[in-house]
């Protein structure tokens, strides 16, 4: 073989081998910006549990569950994040092609937030208060539901829409009794009050009848039927993730500030920590991380119906979840 054949034989061989080993892409669709309860998929590429599956794995920021529900379901995003409660209103609105994968949350994150001392202590001990709601929140939609459930009439309490950024100002300052948030933000709402001279209290809706799935992992139907394999090992590395994250919190966020500089780190490990009671809980031990359990599914969604006003047949849970993907 003279000298151009084994050049041309090496790149042959080269190309192969690069072929062979070419990573799969996988687009992973946040559904808020990278706080620390969002840790897990930058712990999967920081730790190297994407890259052991063969995949490279972009991570994009969003604004809402809704958000991350339809760029899945368009196909800008393989994979997503955000509430259960936004698939099914997507699934009862518009059939959307998405399925839920894995849920992370077993309890709801759903929260009053409010200053120790206010005498707020429970849902029922808000009437005659005034709340304060981000705009857009998904929360929005149980407001009046948990309020019902709770002996209390809507019309009692005097809720204000505003900014996100504006819920904790507004409670250090005495504007509001309350607002309305998950409890993954309270450590931010810790340093506001405290240089207030306040102490947070929050007041988890879960203590008082809100049961039901939250924050889960999406895929679209399109990579459930087209890339079934790459979407087993995205997960098989996600549910790693989870787990170290979950084991590891203070390096999980120095694994998120790695690759977002702009994060402050302590506040991130401190939002981590504060989301894993609704991943680790009576329910998760029960059941385990991931599963949806059919009655709490059912009961999830007699939750979103009565929310949304829907008829309780107008879709069947059961429909808009693929439980084989879940690791073993």
């Amino acid at each position: 073989m003279n000298h151009s054949k084994k050049l041309i034989a090496a790149a042959l061989l080269a190309f192969g081998m690069s072929a062979a080993h070419a990573a799969d892409k996988v687009v992973m669709q946040l559904d808020w910006l990278p706080g620390g309860d969002k840790a897990f998929s930058y712990v999967g590429v920081k730790e190297g549990y994407f890259a052991a599956e063969g995949l490279e794995v972009q991570i994009l920021p969003g604004r809402g569950s809704s958000d991350a529900i339809t760029k899945v379901a368009t196909g800008n995003a393989d994979v997503g994040g955000g509430g259960l409660a936004a698939l099914m209103m997507a699934a009862a609105e518009s059939n959307a092609p998405v399925k839920a994968i894995m849920s992370l949350y077993s309890k709801q994150p759903d929260a009053l937030f409010t200053a120790k001392g206010s005498g707020i202590d429970s849902i029922k001990s808000i009437a005659g208060k005034t709340v304060a709601t981000p705009t857009f929140s998904s929360s929005n939609a149980l407001w009046p539901v948990v309020l019902e459930a709770n002996g209390i009439d809507p019309s009692k309490v005097k809720l204000l829409k505003v900014d996100p950024s504006a819920l904790a100002p507004m409670l250090a300052q005495g504007k509001v009794d309350a607002t309305i948030n998950w409890v993954t933000v309270a450590p931010a709402f810790d340093k506001v009050l405290g240089q207030a001279g306040k102490q947070l209290a929050v007041v988890p809706w879960s203590n008082f009848g809100l049961d039901g799935y939250g924050y889960s992992m999406f895929a679209s139907d399109k990579m459930i039927k087209e890339r079934p394999e790459v979407l087993r090992r995205f997960m098989r590395a996600f549910r790693k993730s989870v787990d170290f994250a979950l084991a590891n919190p203070a390096k999980a966020a120095a694994d998120l500030k790695a690759m977002v500089p702009e994060a402050d780190v302590a506040t991130l490990e401190a939002e981590l920590r504060a989301s894993i009671p609704l991943i680790q809980n009576d329910i998760s031990k029960r059941d385990g991380v991931g599963i949806f359990e059919p009655k709490l599914l059912a009961a999830t969604w007699t939750w979103v119906a009565k929310s949304m006003d829907y008829a309780p047949n107008k879709i069947d849970p059961e429909k808009i979840v693929d439980r084989s993907f879940l690791p073993k």
